[in-house]
């Protein structure tokens, strides 16, 4: 059996997100999405809202699980024995942030990561566009899973909007 991690903050989880889990699976007999407590980030969502809200989107893909993922990633791969690691990309700027990551990780850990390209049509997608969007009271349901939308409005009303 072949398994994959896919990790991410997912702060929030998005579409494209959501995009590249289920193309994985059809590469991989498991993809695990690994939801990565992100020392240099502020999240918005907290660790356990996060991997709750990955679990209901992900709950009709048999072979997707998720886990919240403390310390390397290049450890949790091992422990997860996977032979690779997938990162979605929308544009050569995706590319050249997870470049030097997808070596490090090849370096630490020795499995290789996969870029899967992601639906073109939603390249304008990002985590951290849509809090700013739903931040300014913009519509944000049809870039995310259902409820991840309504966690977002809530997160931003407990910490008054300030978390980036």
């Amino acid at each position: 059996m072949t398994t994959a991690v896919c990790p991410g903050s997912f702060d929030p989880l998005t579409l494209g997100h959501v995009d590249v889990v289920r193309r994985a699976r059809t590469m991989f007999d498991e993809v695990v999405v690994a939801v990565a407590r992100n020392s240099s980030k502020t999240p918005l969502l907290t660790a356990d809202e996060r991997v709750a809200l990955a679990r209901a989107a992900f709950a009709d893909l048999d072979g997707v699980r998720v886990e919240a993922v403390d310390g390397l990633l290049a450890d949790f791969v091992r422990q997860q024995g996977a032979s690779a690691v997938v990162k979605g990309l929308r544009s050569g700027a995706d590319f050249d942030a997870e470049l030097p990551m997808a070596l490090m990780n090849r370096h630490l850990s020795g499995v290789d990561t996969v870029f899967v390209v992601g639906d073109p049509a939603l390249a304008h997608v990002a985590s951290s566009l849509v809090k700013d969007v739903a931040r300014y009271g913009g519509p944000i349901d049809d870039l995310v899973p259902a409820g991840v939308g309504d966690a977002v409005r809530a997160a931003l009303a407990r910490t008054g909007g300030s978390a980036r």
